[in-house]
């Protein structure tokens, strides 16, 4: 069953390590196919190096598991949520990646100080709050999807034009239009993230880069006229 979508999300898993994204098994990666209403996440656990395509585990958007040996992501509730209130996305990712992990342990958001951030990811990267002892206990996977969800709403946020968000005290979580695209959102999140705490400590006091500079950069790649790259 979704033996491609096996094999994309597979292969997108395998990257976080390439990328130098996660140590040990600290991260993970789903894709939906959205026609059949399921999505294929890493198991729970499982070593990078012992990971194979039929490892993964097809679960529905109720966070059933349909097919799989072994145990879904410890974190697949937070990716059940998020494929639900964010219905055009394709690919979650999960990490503890160091320096973006750092900014969420400190509970702060991300500030876009030049045009790398700007480039991928409109204004800052959200930190949404901790979550409640009643929450932790209640749900505690499925609260934290429900905290991203309702933070981007209070802050009217666009989802896709910030395609990233911190969770306080716990880590970051990346999407896109499929689960590759949520792995380079999850690259360029940990390379902003770590341009910006050496931006502070070179300067203490800087500001956010010029809302005019950021829009420049930001829609030249995303806008209904974008003109970076070439045409399809």
């Amino acid at each position: 069953m979704l033996e491609q979508l096996k094999r994309e999300v597979y292969e997108a898993n395998m990257q976080l390590p390439e990328y130098g994204l996660v140590t040990f098994t600290w991260g993970n990666v789903s894709g939906i196919d959205r026609e059949k209403g399921l999505f294929v996440i890493k198991p729970s656990g499982v070593a990078y190096d012992r990971l194979k395509p039929e490892d993964m585990v097809v679960m529905d958007l109720e966070g059933h598991k349909v097919e799989g040996g072994y145990r879904p992501s410890s974190d697949t509730d937070t990716h059940v949520v998020l494929y639900n209130c964010f219905a055009d996305i394709g690919g979650v990712v999960h990490t503890h990646s160091s320096w973006a992990a750092c900014w969420a342990q400190a509970g702060r958001d991300i500030p876009c100080y030049g045009t790398t951030h700007a480039d991928y990811i409109y204004g800052s990267v959200p930190c949404v709050r901790n979550l409640t002892r009643e929450e932790i206990e209640e749900a505690y996977e499925r609260n934290t999807g429900v905290l991203i969800a309702d933070e981007f709403e209070l802050r009217d946020l666009d989802h896709n034009a910030t395609p990233a968000v911190l969770c306080k005290n716990h880590g970051p979580f990346t999407w896109g239009k499929d689960a590759s695209e949520a792995v380079h959102h999850a690259v360029v999140l940990e390379e902003v993230a770590r341009m910006a705490a050496r931006c502070e400590a070179i300067n203490p006091g800087v500001k956010p880069a010029p809302r005019e500079l950021q829009d420049k950069h930001y829609y030249r790649k995303h806008g209904a006229d974008a003109y970076y790259g070439q045409k399809q």
